[in-house]
């Protein structure tokens, strides 16, 4: 660039200007279209995710139905997990041209987990086989005891005494 021509310098400015706005409209669209579906290793759980994370679509294969509640649920939230770093990473690329060494590109990229879960762990180790005792019987409530009778309001002779004792 020659400082001493400034119709040089316009024009340079103007072309980082307009590739600057096409990779923006680029972002914005490829944003809006990014997602991540994954599906869980014995295939009974596809999620899909939305570029913030959202759930899109859960999909209960055939095998979810055996897995009880728990275990269904570990699996659904383990597969979920896994789907939301892949649509996290997509957004991190995609943002890449247009902010790549600023401290919003780095932003982004921290708030990415750094922790694979280790692919031979299952998830469903962390859950307990055992169900839930039963709740005990309510015991028995013994039968209801008569109450008094309700005592009546005061005599309006009653209430012209108590006037003397209060002030107000």
């Amino acid at each position: 660039m020659n400082p001493a021509n400034p119709y040089q310098w316009v024009e340079e400015y103007e072309a980082k200007l307009a590739d600057l706005k096409q990779k923006s409209e680029d972002l914005t669209e490829n944003v809006a279209a990014a997602s991540a579906t994954v599906t869980s290793k014995d295939g009974a759980v596809t999620v899909t995710v939305g570029p913030n994370g959202g759930l899109q679509n859960l999909q209960l294969g055939h095998r979810a139905i055996e897995l009880g509640g728990p275990r269904l649920t570990a699996l659904i939230l383990e597969t979920a997990r896994k789907a939301q770093k892949q649509a996290a990473t997509q957004v991190l690329e995609l943002f890449k041209p247009l902010g790549e060494g600023t401290e919003a590109y780095q932003m982004v990229s921290d708030s990415i987990p750094d922790d694979e879960v280790d692919e031979d762990t299952d998830p469903y180790d962390e859950i307990d086989d055992e169900p839930e005792p039963a709740p005990a019987p309510p015991a028995s409530t013994p039968a209801a005891t008569p109450q008094p009778a309700p005592v009546r309001g005061r005599r309006r002779a009653d209430d012209d005494d108590d006037d003397d004792d209060n002030p107000w």
